[in-house]
């Protein structure tokens, strides 16, 4: 196969089914259709035309056999007189004119018979015309109902361009929540640590450090609290410090009073 055929051939493929992804069957039924009607109609005129001329030589053969009628009296009034040559001349022309009254009866036959014809074509036609009309709004019905019905249930499975189109878009509304939601969340957790500052109000390094310290011990005595549960520590430094009051030192005796110590602020001493 030379490479000219094969491009041809590639193009026609290529060229049928664009043609068939264009095609509607609806209006190619219509069209069909309004081609019938057409034909019907060229039918329809050739019927009335036939018809018209056999009008016409009806009409000529009448005037014909009028003027025969005419000279047959004319013949019988001459020879009432005695007028044999006006008789003859009379039945002379009365015979030209059955010669044309003859050819004229064959043409009219010879239309008459085209007539029925193309009535009794006519009428097949426009049966098969109403015939197809019926068929062809039922074919029309049956696939706007199946076209409706594989768009809804391209809808629903998610396949349909459409649909596939929303189905992204929500996706990446989703995707842009999640992103922004985390970005949020880091940013909250930036501020607490310390590693980002808060321009939108007063700047208070002293209430921060005290923040960030007091949170400490709390989770270090809850820590040894959860251990001494366990087995796997000592008793909390609040339990071991009563129990030492009960065991070393007496009763009533006061205690020495501990020294609370300040936390030291970064670069310099005790506040």
């Amino acid at each position: 196969m030379s490479v000219m055929k094969r491009m041809s051939m590639i193009f026609k493929s290529k060229a049928n089914r664009t043609l068939d992804r264009m095609e509607d069957p609806r209006e190619t039924l219509d069209y069909s259709y309004q081609r019938q009607l057409e034909m019907l109609q060229k039918v329809r005129r050739g019927v009335a035309d036939v018809a018209t001329s056999r009008k016409r030589l009806e009409l000529q053969i009448n005037q014909l056999e009028g003027q025969q009628n005419k000279l047959t009296d004319q013949g019988k009034k001459a020879l009432q007189v005695g007028r044999e040559d006006l008789a003859r001349e009379a039945l002379t022309r009365r015979s030209g004119l059955d010669s044309q009254l003859g050819d004229l009866r064959a043409q009219y036959q010879q239309l008459q018979g085209e007539e029925e014809k193309l009535t009794l074509a006519s009428q097949r036609l426009q049966a098969k015309v109403d015939s197809f009309r019926t068929r062809k709004e039922t074919i029309k019905a049956t696939y706007t109902a199946a076209e409706a019905q594989t768009k809804i249930n391209e809808a629903f499975s998610g396949i349909s361009e459409e649909m596939g189109d929303v189905g992204l878009a929500i996706q990446r509304a989703e995707e842009k929540t999640e992103n922004m939601k985390a970005r949020a969340g880091a940013i909250d957790e930036l501020l607490a640590s310390g590693a980002l500052e808060d321009f939108s109000g007063p700047k208070d390094d002293i209430q921060a450090e005290l923040d960030r310290m007091g949170s400490g011990p709390g989770v270090d005595m809850e820590l040894e609290r959860l251990k001494a549960e366990l087995g796997q520590g000592s008793a909390p430094k609040e339990l071991n410090q009563g129990q030492g009051q009960q065991q070393g030192q007496p009763q009533g005796q006061p205690q020495p009073q501990q020294q609370v110590q300040w936390p030291q602020q970064p670069g310099g001493g005790a506040q």
